[in-house]
C-alpha cells in the first residue's frame, strides 16, 4: 500500500480523468447471446476514492449458467428485475466516467450488449483494464487473476465472483494502483469504447458446436463455453491489401478493438464474403481493421512492425460490398 507522505507529495496528472466507475458483472456465459445476472458499480472520484457503491440482481431470461461459479440460480434470479429495468440507472451510475474493470473489455461488451438488446447505449466513452494498468505498472504479480492483484495490495477478498465484493476489491487495488501511476509519471491504458448501433440476437450463419445445457453441471462438469468455429476459408490467401483496390476473396482479415457492429456479427459477415477471418495478426495477414490504430494492443504493434495494411470499420464495411472473386 502507498503510505501517507506518498500520496501527499504525488503531483497529480492533469491529463487523468476525473472520475472513475468500477464495475464488475457475473454472466451466464461468456459468448454473445450470454446475459447478465448481476451488476456493480463503485463510483471513484479523481483520486480513486470511494463516493458511493450500487449492486443489482438481473433477470436474464434463460438458464443461470455456471451456478457453481456465481452461485445465483434461477429460483434467486426469478424476481430479478429485467435488464431493460434497470438500464437507466446502471447508466447513470456510469455516466461521465471511465469504466475500470478486470479484464474489461469482457465487462464491457457484455454491458454494450445488453444496451444493444434493450435499444439503448451505455454513456461509456473510455475504459481501463486493471490488468493492463498492472502491466504499465510492472507489478511483481504471479498471473493476472484478481485474486493476486487484490494479495499484491493487501486487500481481502470475502466472496469471490459476487459481483459486489468483486467490485469492492478491484476498487480497493485500483486506488493504490492509481497512485503508483501518478507518482511515477505513468500513461494510463485507456480505450476508447464504441457502443453497439447493430445487434442480432441470433448468429448470422450457423454455428459448428453446440452451447449445451448447463442444469446439473458441477465444478468437474468440463468447459461452459460456447462452442464458436467455423469451416477453413476455401479460398487460397492472395496477399496483403492494396488501398483503391478491391478486398478479395482469401484475404486474412484481423480485427482489433471495438466495432460499431457487434464483432461476431461483423466477422460473420467477411466470412460470407469468402475473406479468411484470422485470431492473430502475422506476415500473412492481408488487413488489419480497427478504429484505433494508434492503441498499444498486440495486433496492432504487430501490424505495425510487420507494415500490415490498416483500415477502419468504416472503410472495411464499404469494401465489404464489393468483395473480388478468388482467382482461378
Amino acid at each position: 500500500m502507498l503510505d501517507d507522505r506518498t500520496t501527499a507529495e504525488t503531483i497529480w496528472p492533469t491529463a487523468y480523468p476525473q472520475g472513475y466507475a468500477v464495475v464488475d458483472v457475473e454472466t451466464t456465459g461468456l459468448a454473445r447471446d450470454d446475459r447478465i445476472i448481476s451488476a456493480a458499480v463503485y463510483r471513484l472520484d479523481a483520486q480513486g476514492n470511494v463516493e458511493d457503491h450500487w449492486y443489482t440482481l438481473v433477470n436474464p431470461q434463460r438458464d443461470p449458467g455456471p451456478v457453481w461459479i456465481h452461485g445465483l440460480t434461477s429460483d434467486v434470479l426469478r424476481d430479478a428485475p429485467l435488464f431493460g429495468d434497470i438500464a437507466e440507472e446502471f447508466a447513470g451510475r456510469l455516466a461521465d466516467r471511465v469504466l475500470v474493470a478486470h479484464n474489461a473489455i469482457f465487462d464491457w461488451q457484455m454491458i454494450a450488449r445488453e444496451y444493444a438488446r434493450a435499444a439503448a447505449s451505455a454513456p461509456v466513452r473510455q475504459r481501463l483494464c486493471t490488468i493492463a494498468l498492472s502491466k504499465e505498472l510492472n507489478l511483481p504479480l504471479p498471473n493476472h487473476k484478481l485474486e493476486s492483484l487484490a494479495a499484491h495490495f493487501g486487500v481481502v477478498q470475502q466472496r469471490a465472483h459476487h459481483a459486489l465484493d468483486d467490485a469492492r476489491v478491484l476498487a480497493e487495488a485500483f486506488r493504490p494502483s492509481l497512485h503508483a501511476a501518478a507518482r511515477d509519471g505513468v500513461r494510463l491504458p485507456l480505450l476508447e469504447c464504441r457502443p453497439l448501433t447493430e445487434w442480432s440476437d441470433t448468429p448470422a450463419t450457423p454455428r459448428i458446436g453446440h452451447q449445451a445445457s448447463y442444469r446439473g453441471a458441477g465444478p468437474g462438469a468440463g468447459s461452459w463455453r460456447q462452442s464458436r468455429k467455423r469451416p477453413p476459408c476455401p479460398h487460397p490467401n492472395p496477399g496483403r491489401y492494396e488501398d483503391g483496390k478491391p478486398l478479395k476473396q482469401g484475404m486474412r482479415i484481423a480485427f482489433s478493438g471495438d466495432t460499431s457492429v457487434d464483432r461476431e456479427l461483423l466477422e460473420d459477415r467477411a466470412v460470407e464474403a469468402g475473406l479468411h477471418v484470422a485470431t492473430s495478426v502475422s506476415r500473412l495477414t492481408s488487413l488489419l481493421v480497427t478504429n484505433d490504430p494508434d492503441s498499444s494492443t498486440s495486433k496492432t504493434v504487430k501490424a505495425k512492425s510487420f507494415g500490415t495494411p490498416v483500415l477502419d470499420e468504416a472503410a472495411f464495411t464499404q469494401l465489404l460490398r464489393d468483395v473480388a472473386a478468388a482467382d482461378g
